[in-house]
């Protein structure tokens, strides 16, 4: 029979980034239904999140920080301890998009994309890593990649390039550190229902073209990821290493 508790989150401390809105919003209200502490990260207020987390009496502290810099990452690591000791789940979430042709980018836009979705992720992850191994109690990684970084999408190539290095840098991390119980996996969000989105969503025909390729037949809510969010930072996947689970209604399959 299985032991469902291995499921469970109680006890451990999650930080996610992205926390204020959308998918980082779904995981920080999913986690601590599955009783973790859960840290929000995000250049906005979280109150939003709060108050979803709050309804059920879960345990979320809220830290503002703009993640295009990394100079925040001690601020971060700071706040989050003082808030509830050793970080054990870390959620690499947030991410920004530019949609503009390619021959029309600039370099600031794709140092913006690039700086949030790519170099933010690999120094959190190294910084709470070094954290881990020293006191060799292990943690969960989860990075968030998309279905980008399968293909190659229109007028989006630094937020494909900076997808596609997701998946790679997952794989990376994880063949170094598996050994040292740190698991480091993704999930790729399939076409949810987000502030990135929203454009799309608003283009009749665009929309339109997407939908019909969805199997399932609808965009994704944040409500979707919460299962495979739990899972993976959950002791079930104690044996998951350098996978990218793909939450995609079906997309990929098509």
């Amino acid at each position: 029979m299985t032991n469902l508790s291995m499921f469970s989150l109680e006890g451990k401390t999650a930080l996610v980034t992205g926390a204020n809105t959308g998918l980082g919003q779904g995981i920080c209200v999913a986690y601590a239904q599955a009783g973790a502490n859960v840290i929000g990260v995000a250049r906005r207020s979280c109150q939003e999140t709060a108050d979803k987390i709050a309804v059920f009496g879960g345990k979320f502290k809220e830290i503002i920080a703009d993640l295009s810099d990394t100079s925040v990452i001690p601020h971060i690591v700071e706040e989050a301890e003082k808030a509830y000791g050793r970080v054990d789940i870390l959620v690499n979430n947030a991410g920004i998009i530019k949609r503009c042709d390619a021959a029309d980018v600039t370099e600031a836009d794709w140092d913006a994309v690039i700086n949030i979705n790519e170099k933010m992720v690999f120094f959190l992850c190294q910084t709470f890593a070094k954290k881990w191994l020293a006191d060799n109690k292990g943690g969960k990684i989860i990075n968030i990649a998309s279905m980008l970084s399968y293909q190659g999408g229109i007028r989006v190539p630094a937020y494909t390039s900076s997808k596609s290095a997701i998946l790679g840098l997952t794989r990376e991390l994880a063949n170094e550190w598996a050994a040292h119980n740190i698991n480091v996996n993704a999930i790729a969000p399939g076409y949810m229902e987000t502030n990135n989105t929203q454009n799309l969503r608003s283009d009749e025909h665009r929309s339109e073209e997407i939908l019909s390729r969805i199997p399932a037949g609808r965009w994704g809510t944040p409500e979707d990821i919460a299962g495979a969010a739990i899972f993976l930072a959950s002791d079930a996947a104690s044996y998951v290493h350098g996978f990218t689970l793909a939450v995609d209604g079906g997309w990929l399959a098509r």
